[in-house]
């Protein structure tokens, strides 16, 4: 009964205010139509049940219209004269009619229309589009900071709202940013390109880093979820290009490393320009790295990899073209057919200073790799959740919840353009640095396939010092096959048979050989003497053809210039065993001049303290021996070889 009674009481109070209300419209005052108004919506609360609640519902809407109609111009000009008083006045009125976000509608637009004006004045302007944004930026910035004070004093939520008023502004600019973004990228060169991104994103960073300061101190009181959208507003226009990031940076260096030159007529500008290219490489491939970061914060890492293999793959195929260049140059591959014998040192002295760039290169890349997985870590390193784990994507998301329910996040350090756009990249981001952070900067393999290249060119390197010093003993020994004296006896003098081999002296073409030899550890001191680690990291890294023999000492591995002059002693003696055995034929005399030359060789070898081959001293030994010993001397030797000198000496095997 007292329900029934209350709702009749109601409903005339709503008849009575219905009937009332054309007279309050008339009198224009806002604050008394909206007490009507107010007590209107507090009747029809108690008039769910009636049959024409709904029509009702209808008629206030209508009503409440009217009175934003009227207001609109008097809300306009509050706005725009930033009147506290009347501002606060509306605020009252709205907030009892259910109306703030159509108050608030009035706010924004107010400022906005100003805002884009402005923008629409700078981009007609003759301003780079650096100083256009740097511009809005700057406006946008004091529009903050002049807009919350003055919204604290009229709105409960200041933050909230100037938050919105720069989200909706960015989103109302035209020509749009993106829009802006692109052009500028369309009519940049190549060889610019990136740079340009990175102008533009900073001005855009430094105004992010602006807002960010203004609003941590009362991050407690904002609406996070709005704030994020801003944050997406203000750097999103940049997402295209921070997901290419990878491709443009790639695009860059390449261009950059083509400039830098590696080949020229003079062997000694080759060798120059490939030394001064090392702080070149690597200073290009550091500054990848702040690209990387500052455009990314780290998210493009995978395409940063990218990039720096493309450039290192550039360089070393430079590189190898360049030495391939210095061979041809310096006439290695074409051994002269005559027997004019002359020492030239400057393709080896020239080698060896390419062999200390390869050393440098070795040096520089590990210590790049060291700066590129530390700085990794320690940019992208909070993208990566405590419980990560790689067989579980998803136990990386599952710990950053639980983690914001202990402290509040900052959005402006939050942004993640990667995850959602290019998750499967996301993923490789998180196992990189998973791997980095498990096994520790120091023990990666981030740039493994490019440390082997390098390692290839230390032993291009290597070979090129070593074929510049064999070539000179090569040429002579390729003559031995082809003397013809040995089967006619025009070799040496043209005595008896029977003289005594003491009274025979080396040929010529071993002479040269044995005393170009015994000059060897002069030109090789510099591995000795010079304290050079990158000289030295190169040796030691590199391997030389000619490897000692299975079961000799090995002392010379203690000591880089035994170590080469060890090598070319065995390319030495294998190449003279190979041509000794390609002789057709052999008379007495000329016999006990090749053991005479052999024996010459040998003693070359003693004096420098190295062994002689098993395979020379084998062939000595079954020239030396008398016609009816053979068959015994040869029992202990290969037999393919006994067969040979016994062919060529005429001798039944």
């Amino acid at each position: 009964m007292q329900l029934a009674a209350e709702s009749l009481q109601e409903a005339d109070k709503w008849s009575t205010l219905s009937a009332d209300i054309e007279e309050t419209l008339k009198t224009q005052d806002v604050s008394v139509i909206s007490a009507k108004l107010t007590s209107m919506q507090s009747s029809l609360a108690m008039l769910v049940d009636t049959p024409d609640y709904s029509e009702k519902c209808v008629h206030l809407e209508a009503l409440k219209n009217r009175l934003e109609a009227m207001a609109s111009p008097q809300i306009v000009a509050a706005f725009n004269s930033q009147s506290v008083d009347q501002a606060k006045t509306f605020v009252k009125v709205f907030t009892e009619i259910d109306r703030m976000p159509q108050l608030l509608a009035y706010y924004y637009k107010c400022h906005k229309v100003q805002l884009v004006a402005a923008w629409q004045d700078l981009c007609q302007s003759d301003l780079s589009l650096n100083r256009q944004l740097t511009e809005l930026y700057d406006t946008l910035l004091g529009t903050w900071h002049s807009q919350l004070q003055w919204a604290t004093q009229v709105f409960k939520n200041p933050h909230e709202v100037v938050t919105v008023l720069l989200i909706q502004t960015l989103g109302a600019l035209v020509p749009s940013i993106p829009v802006c973004l692109g052009t500028a990228m369309e009519r940049t060169g190549q060889e610019t390109k990136l740079n340009k991104l990175l102008e533009l994103y900073d001005a855009t960073v430094h105004f992010a880093k602006g807002l960010e300061v203004a609003m941590l101190p009362n991050l407690k009181e904002q609406n996070l979820v709005k704030v994020m959208e801003l944050v997406e507003a203000v750097y999103g226009p940049y997402k295209p290009f921070q997901l290419e990031y990878g491709d443009l940076e790639e695009e860059n260096l390449l261009i950059q490393i083509s400039a830098v030159p590696l080949e020229h007529w003079e062997v000694i500008d080759c060798v120059q320009e490939l030394n001064h290219s090392v702080n070149k490489l690597f200073i290009l491939a550091s500054g990848a790295i702040d690209n990387c970061i500052k455009l990314t914060d780290g998210l493009g890492v995978c395409g940063l990899l990218k990039a720096l293999k493309a450039l290192f793959s550039k360089y070393t195929s430079d590189f190898t073209n360049t030495l391939q260049s210095i061979r041809k140059k310096c006439k290695l591959d074409d051994i002269p057919s005559d027997s004019l014998f002359q020492e030239d040192w400057t393709a080896f002295q020239n080698s060896v200073r390419i062999i200390t760039t390869c050393g440098e290169l070795l040096h520089q890349c590990g210590d790049f790799e060291q700066q590129l997985a530390n700085r990794i870590l320690s940019t992208a390193g909070k993208y990566l959740s405590d419980s990560y784990s790689p067989c579980s994507f998803s136990g990386f998301q599952d710990t950053s919840s639980a983690e914001k329910k202990s402290s509040i996040k900052n959005p402006w350090q939050e942004y993640n353009y990667l995850l959602k756009e290019n998750p499967s990249e996301y993923s490789s981001l998180m196992e990189t640095l998973y791997t980095l952070k498990e096994k520790g900067t120091s023990n990666h393999n981030l740039l493994s396939s490019s440390r082997s290249a390098l390692s290839r060119l230390n032993q291009l390197a290597h070979h090129l010092a070593f074929d510049s010093v064999f070539l000179r003993i090569k040429q002579q020994l390729l003559l031995v096959s082809k003397m013809e004296g040995w089967s006619s006896g025009g070799i040496g003098e043209t005595l008896t048979d029977d003289l005594p081999n003491f009274s025979l002296t080396p040929l010529e073409y071993i002479s040269n050989i044995g005393q170009y030899i015994m000059s060897l550890p002069l030109h090789l001191e510099p591995f000795v003497t010079q304290e050079d680690s990158a000289l030295e990291l190169a040796l030691h890294a590199g391997k030389l053809p000619y490897p000692p023999e299975q079961g000799d000492e090995l002392p010379e591995l203690d000591n880089m210039a035994d170590y080469w002059l060890g090598s070319i002693a065995r390319a030495t003696m294998q190449t003279y065993c190979e041509v000794i055995l390609q002789i057709p034929e052999l008379t007495v005399h000329s016999t006990k001049q090749l053991a005479t030359d052999i024996d010459y060789l040998i003693n070359v070898m003693d004096a420098l303290g190295l062994q002689p081959s098993r395979t020379l001293q084998t062939i000595v030994t079954l020239l030396k021996a008398k016609p009816e010993d053979y068959r015994q001397a040869a029992k202990s030797t290969p037999r393919r070889m006994a067969s040979s000198i016994a062919a060529m000496r005429g001798l039944e095997c």
